[in-house]
Parts: structure tokens; C-alpha cells; sequence
């Protein structure tokens, strides 16, 4: 093979003194035939941290049996992951964004060490995708994304349950609608098999987009992790990746700004979660592509939401899978000219040439996915809204809602858990407009998932009619009446941090703003007397995170030039 192909083969090769290199992999049971293999390396998520990644080890498997079946010899190596389900409402969550840069970092970095020819990475919690996307664009080599796939939904008294139904049940609990063993089977029922959470959450959300990307195989995000089919999807991807290498497809080949569109417009088409604005403002850095926030207004405006998926709507993942799955959903955006059909895909195929056969539309009769002229909402769910509360922009999630406008008081919270307690206690009525404050990139740090919170007000029904702004984060289980990453945040002294109690504040998302009913002059006054705070951490990977990150507006990367 081409040695500027096989980089990790020529290295260990290289004559008497690659010896000692050589030796290293005698030891593991290398013959000396393997040296003339493409050396390719799998990052693999497994994990019992968390359900999401508890079943990636059989897909690690199989991916090794279709490289080596393809000629390829496997270097395996781990990458770390947290359960942002389980960190949720914790001072763990402030960790969650932070091991999305430790991730990206694994991989380059053992890409890099180890000279691989390639990489296939395996992933299954929220930040194992954009973390390996933009680990994958740094290192550059032939790579695939393999996602471990979706649990199956759990059951209780004739309803389908998933993740979000237990933090929903709480705010149910708390206001009396739920009996002391609804609420135990519940909480005992709801994640039933390994797999990600099941609606069109951030994990589900990212895995589709790589499929639009060009970055995975097509239909092989909303395969359950329970069903043999995705052991099958992922032998196929090693032999797939394989090809990659030796036609040296890399990444940077196929992540373009109109690829970027293409997973943009999969994103609002099913209704996926806000965290993909921020994720993809990183991987398309990590890419050196230019993207803004400007871009995703630009992209909503044009894209309609044809799929029925919660956490506002209907269906779960697995449900959006047998109504014909990502490329059912690409095919009719496609077909509509909302998608780039030239672009180039990891299987050496146009997004147009890998589509011919997918129906035109969905025959499934429940309408999971749905035609354009039918579609749920006519423009994106995604909105930036921008004003004197967010002159950088902020990130709405405006489906489910019955509203897109609320004008009122400010109910004004430094964290997260004082204003969670004051849902709990009742303190917090129709009309007020919570504002969740020094929870940014910087200032949390880490911008933390607000999950608890929404899903409290949600439970006490209040989704419709109390507004929350925060420049933290929302889960991809979160809906209502909600604006995250608020930018400049309030720890460098964004205008959110001069919020007072009561100060009526407007969330309109038909006019796209958010805006602050203060007048320049008292919010001078007020500047004038801010004092920055502390930072809460100074070390570690919190005290590092906190130093380095940069705005949510550019998405909270720690090497922006």
C-alpha cells in the first residue's frame, strides 16, 4: 500500500531502527506480515458508567471482524464518557461539556501518537458524538462514526416511557398528580435495555446529522442497541472505513460548509435538540469550515419540521427507524431541494447516489415522518434570538408551545438548585420569566443541562406560561417556553448578569428577540457596579474549562484562535 496512505505501516517498518517499535506489537501477538496492513485504530466508548455505552462492546467487535475481513489490523483503544442522565441537576453536570474537549482530545491524540491509518469511533451518551466528531477532523485520517443506537422504550399502564417521563414525573409528584408507586414504576420502568435516550434527544440528534454529514452509514442511527442489526451496521462500517483508507477519503474531504447544511436541515426537519447548534459550532471549527449562529437562523428559516418525535411530539427514535429513518427523512428533503445531493459521503457515494432507492415517502401510518406539504411546523424549531438579553444570541426550542411570545417579571437565580426549589415549593406562577444565571461555558463552569428545572415545570404545567432564559444549557429532552445559551454570559458580564428581580423581561421568538425592559442608562448604571465573581474552580479540568472556553456563540471550544 501507498506508505502516504499506510502512515502507521511505514512507520514501524522503516528499516533496523523501527525494531524496538516492532517488538512492541510481536509482544500483543503481530506477525510480520501485519506490518504491511493499514493500522487502524477504534476509539471505543464502552462503559457501564451508563446504559448508552454499557452495549458498545459487541459493536467494537464487530467493527474489528470488518476491518480485518478488509485487510486492516485493529488497534482498540477506550474513550471516556459520563452520564449526562445521571450527572443531570448535580454539580457532576458542570463535567458534561468539559469531556466533550476530553474526548476529541483522546482520540487526536492516540490517532496522532500511534501514526493510524485510520479510525473508527463508538460512541453512544450526548458528548461521545460531537467529541469524537471533532477528534476525527483534528486528526484527519480516513474515519466513521458507529453509533451504539437508541434503548427501546419502556412501558407502563398502556404508555410508552423514556428518560424525560421520570424527570416529568417529579414535577408531577410534587404537585400531587402522581401516587407514590406511579411515580416508583416509573422511575423503575423507564430505561428498560442499553441504548441512548430514546426520543429526539441530543445523542439521537448528533447521530442522525452524522448520517446527513456523510460521516456514518445511512439508517444506521435509529437502529436499537437491542437488535442484532446494528452488529451487522457495524462490521459493515469497518469494511467501509477500509475502502476510506484506501482511496485516503478523510473527514476534512467530506465535512464542507454545504455537508454542514445537509445535517443542519436533518437537525430541524426532526426537531432535534438545541445542543446541536452549540456541538456543530465546534465541529465545524475543528473542520476549519466557517458557521455561525447567524447560519442556523439562516437554515431554519427555509427547513420544515416533518417529524413527529419528542420530546414535543409523538415517537421515539425507534419508531422514526421503522417509518424509514434518517434516509427517509433525507430523501424527501432532497427531493424538495433542501438538500446538497453532491456531497461527498464516507462510502465513496454522493448523498444523491446513496439515496436512489429510499422510497420518496414514508409508508408508515402513523405519519412519524411526513410529507413537506404536511409538515408540522412550516420553518425550523430552532430560533436565535438575539437582543440587549443576548447580543451575541441566545437558542429557543419553539416546538410544543402554544405561545411564541410572553412578556413578564423576572424570578432572577444564580444556579440551578435554588431555582429547581423554588419550582418545587410553588414560588413560581404563570407569566414570570425565570432567569438562570451564571451557568455559562465560563461561569458554571461547564454550561450545565437545566433538564431538572424545565422538565419540574413541565410536570406542574406549567411549560406554556412561565418563560426560563439561561446561559447554560438545555438537555434534547427539554421543551417549552425556553432560552439557552444567552451570550456574552453573565461571568465576563453579559447583560444577564445585570438582571434584578422583577425586571420585565420579553421572549418573543416571531420577532426573534430577548429583550431586557431597561434602559441603557440604568443598565450603565448597574455595569458600574457589577463585580466579576470568583471562579468557582481554578484547577483541574473544571479550573481549565473555565480559563479556556469560549463563548457559546462560537461554541465553547478551548482553541479558538
Amino acid at each position: 500500500m501507498d506508505p502516504k496512505i499506510n502512515r502507521r505501516s511505514a512507520n514501524v517498518t522503516e528499516g533496523v531502527t523501527r525494531a524496538p517499535n516492532r517488538s512492541m506489537y510481536y509482544a500483543m501477538g503481530y506477525e510480520s506480515g501485519d506490518f504491511k496492513k493499514p493500522m487502524i485504530g477504534i476509539a471505543n466508548g464502552q462503559s457501564t458508567i451508563t446504559p448508552c455505552n454499557s452495549g458498545l462492546q459487541k459493536l467494537a467487535d464487530a467493527a474489528q471482524l470488518g476491518i480485518e475481513e478488509a485487510g486492516g489490523k485493529v488497534q482498540m483503544f477506550g474513550v471516556p464518557t459520563i452520564s449526562d442522565g445521571i450527572a443531570m441537576g448535580t454539580e457532576g453536570m458542570k463535567y458534561s461539556l468539559a469531556s466533550r474537549e476530553v474526548i476529541a482530545d483522546c482520540i487526536e491524540t492516540c490517532v496522532g501518537a500511534q501514526w493510524m491509518d485510520g479510525v473508527l469511533v463508538i460512541g453512544g451518551c450526548d458528548k461521545n458524538m460531537p467529541g469524537g466528531m471533532m477528534g476525527m477532523l483534528r486528526a484527519n485520517v480516513p474515519s466513521i462514526y458507529v453509533y451504539g443506537g437508541p434503548t427501546l422504550p419502556g412501558r407502563y399502564k398502556g404508555k410508552d416511557l423514556n428518560i424525560v417521563s421520570v424527570f416529568e414525573a417529579v414535577g408531577q409528584y410534587s404537585a400531587g398528580q402522581l401516587s407514590d408507586e406511579d411515580f416508583h414504576q416509573i422511575e423503575r420502568r423507564a430505561i428498560p435495555t442499553s441504548g441512548s435516550c430514546g426520543g429526539m434527544y441530543t445523542a439521537n440528534t448528533m447521530s442522525a446529522a452524522f448520517e446527513a454529514l456523510g460521516m456514518s452509514l445511512l439508517n444506521s442511527s435509529t437502529m436499537a442497541n437491542a437488535y442484532e442489526e446494528i452488529e451487522a451496521a457495524s462490521r459493515r462500517a469497518g469494511r467501509v472505513l477500509l475502502e476510506a483508507v484506501k482511496n485516503d477519503l478523510k473527514p476534512r474531504d467530506i465535512v464542507t460548509k454545504k455537508s454542514i447544511e445537509n445535517a443542519v436541515a436533518v437537525i430541524l426537519a426532526t426537531g432535534g435538540s438545541t445542543n446541536a447548534v452549540l456541538h456543530f459550532l465546534a465541529i465545524a471549527h475543528a473542520a476549519g469550515v466557517p458557521w455561525t449562529m447567524d447560519d442556523f437562523e439562516r437554515m431554519r428559516k427555509k427547513i420544515p419540521v416533518i417529524c413527529d418525535l419528542k420530546p414535543s411530539g409523538e415517537y421515539l427514535a425507534v419508531d422514526l427507524h421503522q417509518a424509514g429513518g434518517i434516509p427517509q427523512v433525507m430523501r424527501i428533503l432532497l427531493d424538495a431541494g433542501l438538500l446538497h445531493g453532491d456531497c461527498m459521503t464516507i462510502t465513496g457515494e454522493t448523498v444523491e447516489q446513496a439515496l436512489q432507492s429510499v422510497p420518496a415517502q414514508s409508508s408508515d401510518p402513523r405519519k412519524v415522518i411526513r410529507r413537506i406539504d404536511e409538515a408540522l411546523y412550516p420553518q425550523g424549531h430552532l430560533a436565535i434570538l438575539k437582543g440587549n438579553l443576548a447580543e451575541e444570541g441566545s437558542v429557543a426550542k419553539i416546538t410544543g408551545i402554544k405561545k411564541l411570545t410572553i412578556k413578564g417579571p423576572a424570578k432572577v437565580f444564580d444556579d440551578e438548585q435554588s431555582a429547581l426549589q423554588a419550582i418545587m415549593s410553588r414560588q413560581i406562577h404563570p407569566g414570570d420569566i425565570m432567569v438562570l444565571r451564571y451557568l455559562g461555558p465560563k461561569g458554571g463552569p461547564g454550561m450545565p443541562e437545566m433538564l431538572a428545572p424545565t422538565s419540574a415545570l413541565i410536570g406542574q404545567g406549567l411549560g406554556d406560561s412561565v418563560g426560563l432564559i439561561t446561559d447554560g444549557r438545555f438537555s434534547g429532552g427539554t421543551w417549552g417556553m425556553v432560552v439557552g445559551h444567552v451570550a456574552p454570559e453573565a461571568f465576563v458580564g453579559g447583560n444577564i448578569a445585570l438582571v434584578k428581580e422583577n425586571d420585565l423581561i420579553t421572549i418573543d421568538a416571531v420577532n426573534l428577540a430577548l429583550t431586557l425592559h431597561v434602559s441603557d442608562e440604568e443598565l450603565a448604571m448597574r455595569r458600574s457596579k457589577w463585580v466579576a465573581p470568583a471562579p468557582r474552580y481554578t484547577r483541574g479540568v473544571l479550573g481549565k474549562f473555565s480559563k479556556g472556553a469560549s463563548s457559546a456563540s462560537t461554541g465553547a471550544v478551548l482553541d479558538l484562535d
